[in-house]
């Protein structure tokens, strides 16, 4: 028997590589992105371990390029979702008596294949089907999926390690349990990173799931469940099920093992979910743990004593990287009228240097949003700014979805901080500015705490101490993620733990311990050394 206590050491984050030209690096990118654009696969359900091949058939294409076929995709129906749960429930007690080490044996060995051995697959697989840019893959399918899967096996050995005190009386113990049941993951489009940690984060503390990933990630989704079974992820553990989000959930949410959900989606699903659980709370076993991040309607907040330069990039950056498809994305600006006509410069300079296209051509900035709904939502905002008498588009503004789903990269300039595109979310490459008189700092800064129902990640930029200090009071709850002179994207696992309230979720913090808490039932066990051999306490002697 193996009864060495495991201590592993907290790692570093994944070095990201740079894809110079003629590194390396480009040049095996380039030629599996040539691979995976000749070739077309198909996809099945994967339950208990099994493909499965129910022939109702959907299509992956890339969003940057829609006539292109990348894949074929088998869609469950209500029999494989039924047969998904009783996989996981299976899989159940074999998995979650498995010593917790050997468990993160397997999600050490799927980080270490994505570093050295599927890098590339991973990082053109998203590319292609999620048109994200070279760098954007990079620092979320290799780097992040790598940083999730190392970091939360430091993390959970913190966890495990944590036991109350004992004296000498007693033995006291904290047991941390599974959930009883299933988790039901539901993952997004926009990182392949999320679709790892829903799953892995879950499954790590003993956990099974059922997987719905989004039908416009399933390429890299597949490919990552398929990294998870060549680590020895044990069959029935994570059961990979595309298809309908309403066939699915109507079996799932009205199966009395739910134990929990993961999700990250939007605002209007999870409260959907959350009212079905609410609805058959009766015949639950347990009250399922509900954790989301839904969103939001992210800012950035200048002083007047920001500086322009490093302003002007953050909104470029924060606003249009991965074409603003980013539950971080900034979307809303507020800034002092004496520095904006600087930064309008800078911003309009930068803008005109912005190549949108191809993900393959590594000069583009901008690539495609994910599908024509989206295409057709984000333009329509555009349209209500163009015949608005409070707005005004100063760059961009324009699309075309006749071949990809392109936008150019947008920046409206509003008189009124609570029109439509400052207040409602658009996730796509669509910035609103605001311009503020200098003497309104305090009364701009309520009305950005005030104006959106989200509150996920917020950026002050400011010279002055005192005004950093006086925004992050102010804007206490307008964002889970707040940066001083940075970006509102870009949270590092390990580094900044993510994650909003408000209408952006349950603020349970990926990429710290304190998500993996949540995906257990802790049990406190007292043994006691020498029990009492009569009732009577000493004080009732005579």
């Amino acid at each position: 028997m193996n009864n060495a206590i495991y201590n592993f050491r907290e790692p570093i984050n994944e070095p990201i590589y740079s894809y110079l030209q003629g590194s390396t690096e480009r040049k095996l990118l380039i030629e599996e992105l040539e691979r995976q654009t000749k070739r077309q696969i198909e996809i099945p359900l994967i339950i208990g371990g099994k493909e499965i091949k129910t022939g109702k058939i959907g299509k992956v294409v890339m969003p940057h390029n829609h006539q292109h076929v990348l894949a074929t995709y088998h869609q469950a129906t209500e029999k494989e979702v039924q047969m998904s749960i009783e996989a996981a429930l299976q899989a159940k007690d074999d998995w979650m008596n498995l010593p917790w080490d050997e468990r993160a044996s397997i999600m050490l060995k799927a980080a270490e294949l994505i570093s050295k051995k599927y890098r590339y697959v991973l990082n053109a697989a998203t590319m292609l089907g999620q048109s994200k840019n070279a760098f954007q893959a990079e620092i979320d399918s290799a780097c992040e999926v790598i940083d999730f899967l190392r970091f939360n096996v430091y993390f959970a050995s913190l966890i495990y390690r944590e036991q109350p005190i004992s004296d000498s009386q007693t033995i006291n113990r904290l047991e941390y349990r599974p959930l009883e049941g299933f988790i039901y993951t539901i993952t997004p489009f926009n990182f392949t990173a999320i679709a790892a940690n829903l799953n892995t984060s879950v499954a790590l503390m003993g956990n099974t799931t059922v997987w719905k990933p989004a039908t416009t990630a399933l390429l890299s989704n597949y490919y990552l469940m398929k990294i998870l079974e060549e680590a020895g992820m044990p069959a029935g553990v994570i059961n990979f099920v595309p298809g309908s989000g309403a066939t699915i959930s109507n079996i799932v949410m009205n199966h009395k093992d739910l134990a929990g959900i993961h999700f990250t989606g939007s605002n209007n699903t999870f409260n959907q979910l959350w009212k079905q659980a609410t609805d058959n709370l009766t015949f639950y076993k347990s009250y399922p743990k509900l954790i989301g991040e839904t969103g939001g309607k992210d800012f950035i907040f200048a002083h007047n004593s920001a500086k322009p330069q490093e302003l002007a990039t953050a909104i470029i950056r924060g606003s249009f990287e991965y074409q603003g498809q980013k539950c971080s994305a900034a979307s809303r600006a507020y800034i002092p009228a004496s520095i904006w006509k600087e930064v309008k410069n800078i911003i309009l300079s930068m803008i005109s240097r912005t190549k949108v296209g191809n993900v393959v051509d590594f000069n583009n900035f901008v690539n495609a949003v994910i599908d024509k709904n989206s295409y057709d939502n984000i333009i329509s905002y555009i349209e209500k700014a163009k015949n608005s008498d409070e707005a005004e588009i100063i760059a961009g503004g324009k699309g075309d979805c006749s071949k990809g789903y392109f936008i150019d990269p947008t920046i409206i300039v509003t008189t009124n901080p609570h029109f439509v595109t400052m207040e409602e979310e658009i996730f796509g490459p669509v910035m609103t500015i605001y311009i503020y008189k200098d003497e309104k700092f305090d009364e701009t800064l309520k009305i950005c705490d005030q104006t959106s129902p989200y509150a996920l990640t917020g950026a002050i930029f400011s010279s002055d101490k005192y005004a950093l200090m006086k925004a992050c009071k102010a804007l206490r709850y307008a964002a889970g993620n707040f940066y001083f002179n940075d970006k509102p994207t870009g949270a590092m696992v390990g580094q900044q733990p993510f994650g909003g309230a408000r209408a952006s979720g349950t603020n349970d913090k990926a990429g710290s311990h304190l998500n993996l808490l949540r995906w257990v039932s802790p049990r406190t066990v007292k043994e006691t050394l020498v029990p009492a051999t009569d009732f009577a306490y000493a004080y009732m002697t005579e």
